[in-house]
Parts: structure tokens; C-alpha cells; sequence
């Protein structure tokens, strides 16, 4: 028992909320069994969630925990305790990834002036300040910050002391590039860069941008101007993460450079564009396939990033479960038919499909496909790109290919009825099809190819397989740890757990980003349309009745097959509710 846990017994006594009997029972438990105060209080000391909250904010008043303390003994949402804090103190809660803080602001007070009293400046108007206290008792660093605005009345907000944490991390990264930010002032008061070279300043900033991006395994970055600031963030592991924020007048020269790279219109800021360039990045090739939106306040700039090395990828190295992997295998196998891969964007389908083309090329087939955009380029495969302006579409490309005699065929998603009839057509006369669909799970598939006006018969005589796929985050191997779930939820799933199986929860450290998470594995299931479920699909079957089925021949559902991974450690049991059901 530490001592903040002994501490907080001792204020349950002191205020009569138990008998002293009580708390020595409650003593002994926190010792002796797997239990932490917040199991303690709501089970034992027989507090509801909502009185929890209150008692929790009162704790945090008498100097009991602190700000930081609250994730670490109570297992709740923070933004539930810190409402009512703020509340309770007569300040202002504000969830800081939500506003567009003023960094101009924070830059007026050195940086380990900050972290020393745990404040950041948010915003202001014409009398207040707004700043985040981490410690909203300590008057040293109220003291402190009204020094550096005199001329203001300082407002105290309540915010996550893990978010105030990252923005001194952005801080820190803004100070790292003052001196490219001054060399790009320059230039812009000297009209150089537009014709300026790769030894530019905002050539320079741009490879710092794309060579963190790379450092953290981001798969995206995104450059977005708001009213005060420019922002760029990086999607790692599915999730986007704040990079850089610069001010608002990096932004104008930033976006030009891209789109001079990217061979697009640098004048034309009110349609959407699209384009790509290569570059290389720590010796390595990459390329970039870039995106303009237009909005409010400028243009989104979306560049993926597209690493070449990446498309040798193997089916064994995918993560599919064993009894997954087995199906998929015999199914890509089968000499015709079609077979599926669904999901959600960015869920890894393409992945899927280029390893799948990967595992069965060879000299003696013909393999073509027609995608938007090609992604990455394959061996012994004939890749077609769709174009829209051209009338190529993938109607119109499919049609062309099968006059080339192939014999198999990718699609890179089906996206209307004309498609999906010509893949089926093409299945039925002895080509192998692999295309993507967007569904929620493999047998919902069924249901959307005949809202797409596929006859039943037509769906039943061609379906080889359908495979539904999430990516999950797994849990970082240095820091992750042992968590005990509720009985209730153990019963929930105990039909499929493991022997000897272990839950963990992420934690965060320096190896993950302080994310808990490091790397994605996919979680799969598939369909495989055997002969009774081929007959209950041409009668007109429902849903239920082919799900029945199906778990008559051993289907292991995406929920499933992420518990089972959660109770192996490989990721959370928080992060399969992510992904699975929410």
C-alpha cells in the first residue's frame, strides 16, 4: 500500500464515511489481494460513480492526490473528475485538444519556466489570460505568470496534466526549428522563395517535417492552417499525433513548396488537387502521394507516405490467425470465383491484396489489375491506374481486361453495380477476382452485394471467401503492464480465453511516444462459402440464418479473434473495444 492510498484511507476514517474496523479490513486487502483503491471504494466502501467523482475532487482540495495522481488510482474518466474539479474551484475545464491554443502566447515565457510551475497560456481576450495550472493551489505560479502579464487578470483552467505535458513536447520540437523559421522570414522579406532551391529554408523545414514523420513510422501527414496557427500532425499506428505548430505566415510558403514538388497548380486554391512526388529520406526512397482540400482557412494538405521497401510483404507476415491464414489460403488458391476483403479505410485491405497477388504470381499467370491510385508496383503484374477525366474507370478498365485474357484480376474497390456485375461475371467465367468492399464485418457483405442489385443465384455461383479485417495497436513491449479485469468481464469471454492468459494496459514511455501502443496487427475474420451457405444465400437467406451457419463450421468472429489477442498480451482489451465495437 503506498502512501497516497494510506493517506485516503485515513481521510475516509477522519470523516466517518467508515468505521476505523472498516479501514483496517480495507488495509489489509490493498496489502494482501490484487485490489486498487478504486476497486476498494466502489466496491467495498460501497461509493456510486457519481458520489466517487465528489469524493475524488475533494480529495484532490485537501492536497490528498493531485492532478496527476487521479489516472494512476482511479481507473475513471478523467474528464468526468476534472469537470467537477473545475467546478467545485470555480474555474474553467477545457479539454486541450479541442482549442486552438495561442502559441505566440506560451512563447512569452521560457520554456523551463513552464515546466517548472506546470502552466501553459491558452488563449486570451481583453482583460483575461487563460492558463492551465497543473497544480491550481501553488501561488508561487500564479505569482509567477502574472509577472509576465501584468497588464491581464489571470483566469485559472483545469485541463489534463498529461495534455499540458505534450504541449511542452510541441513547444520544444518549435524551438528546435526557430532558427529555419527565421532563415524562412528571411527569404519571404527578400521574395527568394519561390525560385530558391532544395538549400532553401522551407525545403529544409519540409524534410524536418517528413523526416519525423518517418522517425515516429507515421503513415500520413497532415498541414492544416487554423485561425492562429499552422499545425502538421502525423497518423502513427492509426491515430494522429500533433508534430510542429508553426504561425500562421510559415503556412502560405509551406504549401506552395509541396505543391511545387507535387507538379500541382500553386495558384489554384479553390478546387481540390492531387499529385505525388518521390524523395529521399535517411538513404531510402520514398514516395508521396499528396492531397489539397480547400477550407476556411486555406487548404488541408494530406502527403501518405508510400515506402517502397514495404510492398514485399509476405502472407505470413500479415498476423492473421492461424485458422484465418489457413482459409484465406485455400481460398486464394480456388482456380475461380471471387473473393472479398472488407473493411473500413485504412484498415490494411490493399495490404491484404497485394500479398495475396505476391503469394500466387508466377511466369505461367497473367495477372492484372485496376486500382485508384497504384499504390506500389508489383512484379509479373499489369497495373492499371483509374482516370476519371479520361472516362477510365473501373467499369470501363475491367471490360478492357478481360479482353486481355487474364487470369486473375484485382480490383481495387468495387464502387457500383456495374463493377460488381462485371467482377461477377468474370468469376463465373473461370478468372480468379480479389476486390475490396466496405462493410463492417464479412457476412454483412453478402447483404450489401444485393442491395447492389446482384441477383442471389449470381452471389451464391461465384463467392469464394469473404474476409473482414480491422488493424489494431499493439501494446509496447517495454512498458506495458499486468492488469486484472473485472469478473464480470472474464465471464463475458470465457468461452474462448486462453489457458493461462494475461491482460495488459498500455502505459507509455519514450520507445512508444508515450502512447502505450508500438506498431499495428491486423484482426481478421473470414467467410468461406461452402456449399450449405451457397444454398442459403440463393433461396434468399437472412443474416441470422447464414451467421448460424457459419458458426456450425467453426467461424471465429473479429471480436473473438481480438480477445483472444488481448489475453495473449499483444494488445489492449481497451483497444479492441476501439475498434471492434465502437
Amino acid at each position: 500500500m503506498t502512501n497516497v492510498e494510506s493517506d485516503i484511507l485515513n481521510f475516509i476514517k477522519k470523516n466517518r464515511i467508515v468505521n476505523e474496523v472498516k479501514v483496517n479490513e480495507l488495509k489489509d486487502k490493498l496489502d494482501n489481494e490484487k485490489l486498487n483503491i478504486s476497486d476498494i471504494l466502489l466496491n467495498e466502501v460501497f461509493f456510486e460513480e457519481e458520489s466517487l467523482v465528489i469524493f475524488i475532487s475533494e480529495l484532490i482540495q485537501k492536497n490528498i492526490i493531485n492532478l496527476s495522481n487521479i489516472s494512476e488510482y482511479f481507473p475513471i474518466a478523467m474528464e468526468t473528475v476534472l469537470k467537477r474539479f473545475a467546478n467545485s474551484i470555480n474555474a474553467v475545464y477545457l479539454d486541450l485538444d479541442n482549442i486552438d491554443v495561442n502559441y505566440k502566447l506560451a512563447s512569452k515565457v521560457p520554456l523551463n519556466q513552464l515546466k517548472r510551475y506546470f502552466t501553459l497560456p491558452l488563449y486570451e481576450d481583453e482583460i483575461n489570460i487563460y492558463i492551465a495550472f497543473g497544480e491550481p493551489f501553488n501561488i508561487k505560479a500564479q505569482e509567477a505568470m502574472q509577472r509576465y502579464y501584468p497588464k491581464k487578470l489571470i483566469k485559472t483552467v483545469i485541463a489534463d496534466p498529461a495534455q499540458i505535458e505534450k504541449y511542452f513536447n510541441k513547444l520544444e520540437i518549435s524551438m528546435g526549428t526557430k532558427d529555419l523559421i527565421n532563415e524562412i522570414r528571411k527569404e519571404l522579406a527578400t521574395n527568394v522563395i519561390e525560385n530558391s532551391g532544395e538549400a532553401s529554408g522551407i525545403m529544409k523545414l519540409i524534410e524536418s517535417i517528413i523526416k519525423t514523420a518517418v522517425l515516429y513510422r507515421g503513415s500520413d501527414i497532415h498541414i492544416e492552417p487554423t485561425e492562429n496557427n499552422c499545425i502538421v500532425r502525423t497518423r502513427v499506428d492509426g491515430m494522429l499525433n500533433e508534430s510542429f505548430v508553426f504561425d500562421k505566415d510559415i503556412y502560405p510558403p509551406l504549401s506552395s513548396r509541396i505543391k511545387l514538388l507535387s507538379n500541382l497548380d500553386i495558384a489554384e486554391r479553390r478546387k481540390p488537387q492531387d499529385g505525388r512526388f518521390s524523395l529521399k529520406v535517411m538513404d531510402k526512397e520514398f514516395d508521396f502521394r499528396v492531397s489539397t482540400l480547400p477550407i476556411t482557412n486555406g487548404e488541408s494538405i494530406v502527403m501518405r507516405i508510400l515506402d517502397k521497401s514495404k510492398v514485399i510483404i509476405t502472407m505470413d507476415s500479415l498476423g492473421m490467425s492461424k485458422v484465418t491464414y489457413e482459409k484465406f489460403n485455400y481460398a486464394m488458391r480456388v482456380p475461380y470465383g471471387i473473393v472479398f476483403v472488407t473493411g473500413p479505410t485504412g484498415s490494411g485491405k490493399t495490404t491484404t491484396l497485394y500479398a495475396a497477388l505476391n503469394a500466387i504470381k508466377s511466369i505461367s499467370k497473367k495477372i492484372i489489375t485496376v486500382e485508384d491510385p497504384v499504390e506500389y508496383q508489383l512484379n509479373l503484374t499489369q497495373q492499371t491506374q483509374v482516370n476519371e477525366k479520361t472516362g477510365l474507370t473501373f467499369a470501363s478498365a475491367l471490360k478492357s481486361i478481360l479482353r486481355q485474357d487474364p487470369d486473375i484480376i484485382m480490383i481495387g474497390e468495387v464502387r457500383d453495380h456495374e463493377t460488381l456485375r462485371i467482377a461477377i461475371q468474370a468469376a463465373l467465367t473461370g478468372h480468379l477476382v480479389f476486390s475490396t468492399l466496405h462493410t463492417n464485418d464479412a457476412i454483412s457483405a453478402i447483404n450489401r452485394i444485393m442491395d447492389m442489385g446482384i441477383e442471389p443465384y449470381l452471389v451464391s455461383g461465384s463467392l469464394i471467401a469473404i474476409e473482414a479485417q480491422r488493424l489494431i495497436r499493439k501494446l509496447c513491449p517495454y512498458c506495458k503492464s499486468k492488469v486484472v479485469l473485472s469478473q464480470k468481464t472474464i465471464e463475458e469471454f470465457e468461452d474462448f480465453l486462453p489457458e493461462n492468459y494475461q491482460f495488459y494496459k498500455a502505459v507509455g514511455c519514450d520507445k512508444c511516444a508515450d502512447s502505450g501502443y508500438f506498431g499495428r496487427e491486423m484482426i481478421s475474420e473470414i467467410l468461406v462459402v461452402s456449399e450449405e451457405i451457397q444454398s442459403i444465400i440463393a433461396r434468399g437467406g437472412s443474416k441470422a440464418e447464414i451467421a448460424e451457419q457459419a458458426r456450425k463450421e467453426n467461424f471465429v468472429d473479429m471480436l473473438q479473434d481480438g480477445i483472444i489477442r488481448a489475453a495473449n498480451g499483444v494488445t489492449s482489451i481497451e483497444e479492441i473495444y476501439r475498434v471492434v465495437k465502437s
